[in-house]
């Protein structure tokens, strides 16, 4: 099942995808589940079916794409996970997960923008697969990890690299208006297989940049939610984005920095494709 958030006639709302038709679910369940991360929270998968039977249908290009979660309590991103990204940053072995966060009011959806900023044009790309909790926890065991995903995503975690570099925080580089780029859906666990055998790709303009197979992480799945959950509670909602592989543009020579009038996907087996042209950010 693929469930998204979007915009029809510029009210936001929720609903499945199913071929190339978005269901407003959201409206007609607002009462009782407001946004995409409510129904999360208290609803049944298989109330979907009846009310999609009841709601409206639109065309793919009638709707506006939101972040898949607009408004998560954390995104908590994890650094320097797959090992030919660590070895082209030149970072040192690590025995636990590098962790970052990211605000919620950073994110774009498919087909939306992602902008360079007006004071950088150092703006990378980094294509990565999410995971969205779907059931709340603390001290959870890597065994039991699993059973607290709600689903996957793709996410292209686009970095502005000097912002990133000005300390050994991550957060300025970011956490830039419109870099996190969150969608198109969320494909519920229950879709994917073996969500270790997924092939990740990020293209620019077409060109393959990033190629690794979800397997090839250092700290897999299970381990990111065990630690994460020994400082954090993780409640529904809550986005984990789980590394970029090597790549990235910083580390080529001559770097290669996206720019305005770029494309940039992101593609995960059985999870999607997500697609955002590159736009500049207003000075004014």
């Amino acid at each position: 099942m693929k469930l998204a958030s979007f915009k029809v006639g510029g009210l936001s709302t929720w609903g499945l995808i199913e071929r190339d038709q978005a269901i407003d679910v959201g409206t007609t369940l607002r009462e009782r589940f407001g946004d995409l991360k409510r129904f999360l929270e208290g609803g049944d998968l298989a109330l979907l079916d009846k009310a999609s039977a009841a709601s409206r249908r639109y065309d793919l290009g009638d709707i506006v794409w939101l972040p898949v979660i607009p408004n998560p309590d954390k995104i908590i991103c994890i650094g320097l996970n797959y090992e030919m990204h660590r070895e082209e940053t030149g970072r040192a072995e690590v025995g636990y997960p590098t962790v970052f966060t990211r605000f919620s009011n950073t994110q774009t959806g498919h087909l939306t923008a992602i902008e360079r900023p007006a004071v950088s044009l150092e703006l990378d790309f980094e294509g990565e697969l999410a995971i969205v909790i779907g059931k709340s926890g603390r001290h959870i065991k890597r065994e039991r990890a699993f059973d607290h995903v709600a689903g996957y995503a793709c996410y292209n975690e686009a970095s502005v690299r000097d912002f990133q570099r000005h300390t050994h925080q991550f957060a300025p580089g970011k956490n830039f208006p419109r870099t996190g780029a969150f969608g198109p859906w969320l494909v519920t666990a229950d879709e994917v297989t073996d969500v270790t055998k997924l092939r990740l790709q990020t293209r620019l303009n077409g060109e393959v940049v990033q190629d690794a197979f979800i397997e090839q992480m250092i700290f897999d799945i299970p381990a990111q939610i065990e630690y994460c959950s020994s400082f954090t509670e993780l409640v529904v909602g809550d986005v984990i984005v789980t590394g970029t592989p090597g790549g990235v543009g910083s580390r080529r020579t001559p770097p290669l920095w996206m720019k305005p009038g770029d494309v940039v996907e992101v593609e995960i087996d059985q999870v999607g494709l997500l697609r955002n042209p590159i736009a500049q950010e207003s000075s004014t």
